[in-house]
Formats: structure tokens, sequence, C-alpha cells
């Protein structure tokens, strides 16, 4: 199956340009063909190709054929890394895997604080259609760690490596509450600042082990995104 993504499927029924092109100069669909398509709000629906009209694809009605079940909201607030492409593959795993939120942090100890929201939308929306995943993360704008705390719900957990008492984040997923949200802070190449720990204990927010490995702060990410789809 070739998914298709439509921004807003309420007010429109044809393919953005790009998509069109893919679907007609790639795929070689004709008039008539099924597509399956998403707005990324957790529904793949099934059409047929109504009429091509300038090399732009338009649709018929849509049918439901896939609905994602009511699940755990999940997020990840994580530090922006000092190779940019690191990043990149981040945003694309976490996507695959089907985190719901994420949030680029800058941190004391972070190298790179220039964030491209425009061209992380474009690789999500790739690995959307790639991993035939129907719900589409929300990316916020980068944020100052000291900015970030005050926004921070109730299970909101910050995984670092210094070596004081902490909890393992599969115990506590494994005990969590279903359709509560779940948030996971990442830190930078150098990890938080023990201020910045300090800090974060005043908006009440536990720290956690991810692995009795150290990990890269993608590689973090990605980890925690996996425990929280899996066991949520």
């Amino acid at each position: 199956m070739q998914l298709f993504y439509v921004e807003n499927l309420k007010i429109t029924n044809q393919l953005s340009k790009e998509e069109s092109n893919h679907c007609l100069s790639v795929l070689r669909k004709k008039n008539n063909d099924v597509i399956y398509v998403t707005d990324g709000n957790g529904i793949i629906y099934s059409t047929n190709i109504e009429s091509i009209d300038n090399k732009i694809v338009k649709f018929n009605k849509l049918k439901v054929v896939f609905k994602s079940p009511k699940a755990t909201k999940t997020h990840i607030a994580i530090a922006l890394t000092k190779n940019r492409v690191r990043f990149e593959f981040f945003l694309e795993k976490v996507t695959e895997i089907g985190v719901d939120e994420i949030t680029p942090l800058i941190c004391a100890n972070s190298e790179r604080k220039k964030f491209n929201i425009n061209r992380a939308k474009k690789i999500i929306i790739s690995a959307l259609k790639q991993s035939q995943n129907c719900k589409l993360p929300k990316v916020n704008n980068v944020t100052n760690y000291i900015d970030f705390l005050p926004k921070t719900l109730k299970n909101t957990y910050i995984a670092h490596c210094y070596n004081q008492p902490k909890k393992e984040l599969k115990s506590i997923l494994q005990n969590h509450k279903k359709y509560d949200n779940f948030t996971v802070m990442i830190g930078p190449e150098g990890d938080f600042t023990k201020e910045e720990i300090l800090l974060s204990g005043q908006f009440n927010i536990e720290s956690v082990k991810l692995s009795d490995q150290r990990l890269r702060t993608e590689t973090a990410g990605i980890v925690a995104c996996h425990m929280m789809k899996l066991l949520l």
C-alpha cells in the first residue's frame, strides 16, 4: 500500500503538486485507480482517482480502512544534537515508531541552537508515508530548557547519566495509567547540568534510567519512544 499525505482532508479532495507527481509519474496511477490517503490524524482512507487536471490528482469520496486506537499521548522533549543529521535521523525513527509530540530543547550544554521546523516537518511526513503510520507527530518550535519546565504536566520524566537514585523508565511505564500523557526529557551531548536536574525537581519531574549503557542523545530519544510505544 502506498500512502499519500493530504494536510487537511476536511477542505480538499486533491493531492498536492508533489504528491500528485509521485502518484502519476512514479506509481503510474490513472483515473479510477484506488489510492490511500491520510491527514495524519489517525485514520487511513481509501478512495479512487476522480480526475487528473493539470497534473493534479483529484479523488472521490473517502472510505475509512483503518482507524488508530485510542492510546496514551507520548511526548519526547529532546536537546538538539551537534550534528543536524543525527537529529533528523531521530525525527525519522520516532515518527516510524509512533511518537505523538516532539519538542526540541536548548540546554546549557547544547552546541547547536538553530532548528529548521519546516525541514523537520518534511522529514516526518516522509517517514509517516514510508512507515504507513497514520498519526503525524506534532513538532514544536525549539524551546529553551528553562522555558519548557513550567509547561510540563504530570507524568514528565528526565533521563540523565548522573550517578544518583533513579527509577527504571521501563518499570514506570509498566505501571502507568492508560491514556494519560507521558513525557520523557533527553539531554544534549554532555548531558543536562546538575543545576538543570535540580531545577527539574522543583517541577516534580522525576529522574529515570533508560539503559545500563551510555546512549547518544538521538539513541536515547529513540529508545524512550520505543519503550513508550511498546509498554503503553
